[in-house]
């Protein structure tokens, strides 16, 4: 019994393990791995934390919004409802580009600088999900290494989960909620792919488009409609041999500008050379920022635009919705793979095939 006693004090003690229905051992009466509910979450606990500025407060309440499980989104929800009055005071800002562009780099010498001149800056990093596990494979976090450090910066890194544009469903909540907790500035970073640009755009107010040099083939190649969604072009890694490049690159990028239809009524489009190692650039691109809010600000726009950036998410929440209600109709899932089969065999066609899925009712 002695010996017994010492094997447990020491940190060598191996527990016996426990029965399961894992792999098909025995039964267990213990309940392993699962939840605790017990401890109720108060919403005006969270509310208050949150607009005190506390980060791990806000991480949580993020999660609460990503989270599939029904009791937490329905938390999540409360939790905005009764934060949204302290929303909408930050100036929202997208920032995209080819990978290998430097948008990570650009991200955080670009926050770095805001959060020395006493602004709070919330990055949220949309990665592309793995395919196996669901989660962000960037790792936007594990390279922003100073600004991740910084007391008035807030990183937070969400998976694409799959979602058409690569952005998180949740992106928009989690702004509000970053607003709500006091940050000043909301940088959004896309993927870089696809329709990213396009549903970005439908939630900042400035955009900004990270492209490298080597302007003259690059411009046959650059996506006209990317471009028009820009409020601010940024040749990036405008230091060292390619410096004078970059110049050369903002000029022509300049010309072509003039020659698109503007992103946003009453604003010029503007091409600039920015470093992010040698910090050249990086103020600048804040006072073109800020003398576009206060344009648009004066103008009526920046509202309008706001205004009508919440109208298109409403209707996509309603998209959305009735999506999920569909697949969650009896049979259905059985249904459409039946029809599945079909259209590949070449009996039917895929309008034949959604017209099975909705009938249409006769009118009475």
């Amino acid at each position: 019994m002695e010996g017994q006693e010492n094997q447990q004090k020491s940190a060598m003690n191996v527990m016996g393990g426990l029965k399961s229905t894992h792999d098909g051992m025995g039964q267990t009466t213990r309940k392993q791995f699962r939840r605790s509910h017990q401890k109720e979450i108060s919403v005006d606990d969270f509310s208050r934390e949150i607009r005190h500025g506390s980060r791990l407060h806000l991480a949580k309440a993020i999660t609460l919004l990503e989270s599939t499980v029904a009791e937490d989104k329905r938390t999540g929800q409360r939790l905005l409802q009764e934060l949204l009055p302290h929303t909408g005071n930050s100036i929202r800002i997208g920032i995209t580009g080819v990978p290998g562009a430097g948008k990570s780099t650009f991200i955080e010498a670009f926050g770095k600088h805001l959060c020395e001149m006493g602004y709070k800056v919330a990055v949220l990093a949309i990665d592309p999900s793995s395919s196996l596990s669901g989660g962000s494979i960037l790792g936007d976090k594990t390279r922003m290494e100073d600004l991740v450090r910084h007391e008035n910066a807030f990183i937070r890194p969400s998976p694409s989960a799959g979602t058409l544009g690569g952005v998180h469903k949740k992106t928009r909540e989690t702004m509000l909620l970053c607003e709500a907790a006091g940050y000043d500035v909301i940088l959004i970073e896309t993927v870089g792919v696809g329709q990213s640009e396009t549903i970005v755009r439908g939630m900042v107010d400035f955009f900004m488009l990270l492209v490298l040099t080597g302007a003259g083939d690059e411009l046959q190649g650059m996506k006209k409609g990317i471009m028009e969604l820009a409020d601010l072009l940024v040749v990036h890694k405008a230091d060292g041999d390619n410096a004078k490049m970059s110049k050369k690159t903002a000029a022509e990028y300049e010309q072509i500008l003039h020659f698109l239809q503007p992103a946003t009524p009453g604003w010029t489009t503007k091409a600039m050379p920015v470093s992010s190692i040698e910090y050249i650039g990086i103020h600048e691109v804040w006072q073109i920022i800020s003398k576009f809010k206060e344009t648009l600000v004066t103008s009526g726009v920046f509202e309008d635009r706001r205004q009508s950036q919440t109208k298109d998410w409403f209707h996509t929440m309603i998209t959305d919705r009735l999506m999920d209600n569909f697949y969650e109709l009896p049979d259905t899932k059985s249904q459409v793979k039946l029809l599945e089969h079909e259209i590949l065999r070449g009996d039917m066609t895929v309008s034949q095939a959604v017209e099975n899925l909705f009938p249409t009712t006769p009118k009475t």
